[in-house]
């Protein structure tokens, strides 16, 4: 099962305690993924889903809350998966037409009517919960952080976006064919709006996988951080000792002042060592700094001398 089945299972079997709340989580399943239908002067609505849980959701609080027939067709999905599809559908009546009526999902509606649904907090969340189960999908935490709410009214995108940025949620539209995505790429964001629509469960999920994931990710971090010092290291201490061989090789070691001899001894009996373990096998007589200054001028003077060499870094890592 993906994580967006598991999301919108524990979504489906929450409790709402408001009428209001109830009508305001309709508002969102059927704008993202209802239909009206005509029969001649009433009307009804049809609503399609290939989840069992969802459709007992929108069938009890249709029932709950309007005095309407309902029926439930399931079919066959003839795609891959072939998934069982759901067809609730409510007769159509006057009843019918006074919940479409009262949810301002006609084309017709009142727009100032329609705020009015979602004028509590605790009617937005429920909203934007019914809105996640039509229409969502969010993707598993341990893959890219994406969280999508997908519909084909532009005006309905704008809607969700402000309901959402009405809770600091930074949630973005696109367009893609003839749909429009409202979207969120943040892991934080998505905590956020998982909390939101009350899908505490898939949460605590969410962030314990994120966790581990930035955890991971963190340990890489200062593995490959550790790993290119070492090989800056390794890199410098084979240029200095090619310099210093070639300096002993043309007759030139026993000319240099005795304090680049010395740091040359130094650097032949410890070949892999680092300039801080050099500088604490000297036992603070020099410092890292004064010991790469000296490893430096006896590059420059074999170099001077007809070595060719590549250039160091400007300073050895520990």
């Amino acid at each position: 099962m993906s994580f967006s089945n598991e999301v919108k299972n524990e979504l489906a079997r929450i409790e709402v305690q408001k009428k209001c709340c109830e009508k305001a989580e309709l508002l969102g399943l059927l704008r993202m993924s209802g239909a009206v239908i005509l029969q001649g002067r009433n009307m009804g609505i049809h609503f399609s889903t290939e989840n069992a849980a969802l459709a007992r959701r929108m069938l009890q609080m249709l029932k709950s809350n309007y005095n309407v027939q309902t029926e439930v067709v399931i079919t066959r999905s003839r795609r891959l998966k072939k998934n069982n599809r759901y067809q609730v559908r409510v007769i159509p009546s006057k009843e019918a037409g006074k919940a479409l009526h009262e949810l301002q999902l006609l084309p017709y509606s009142d727009l100032a009517e329609r705020h009015k649904l979602l004028a509590r907090s605790c009617c937005r969340r429920s909203f934007l919960r019914g809105v996640f189960l039509a229409g969502g999908s969010v993707s598993k935490p341990s893959s890219d952080y994406h969280l999508e709410l997908v519909t084909e009214s532009e005006e309905l995108a704008r809607s969700i976006v402000k309901v959402l940025h009405g809770f600091s949620l930074p949630a973005k539209i696109t367009d893609r064919k003839n749909d429009y995505i409202v979207y969120m790429k943040e892991g934080n964001a998505i905590i956020d709006f998982l909390s939101v629509i009350g899908a505490h469960n898939a949460l605590m999920e969410f962030e314990n996988v994120r966790i581990v994931k930035e955890m991971r990710n963190n340990v890489n971090r200062v593995v490959n951080c550790e790993t290119a010092n070492l090989n800056k290291v390794v890199q410098a201490a084979v240029e200095q000792l090619e310099s210093i061989r070639y300096l002993e090789k043309i007759g030139y070691f026993g000319k240099l002042p005795a304090a680049l001899r010395q740091t040359a001894e130094l650097r032949l009996e410890h070949p892999d060592a680092s300039l801080a373990e050099l500088a604490r096998i000297m036992e603070g007589k020099i410092t890292k700094s004064g010991l790469n200054h000296r490893l430096k001028k006896l590059q420059q003077i074999a170099k001077e001398m007809g070595l060719e060499i590549n250039e160091t870094p400007k300073e050895q890592m520990d």
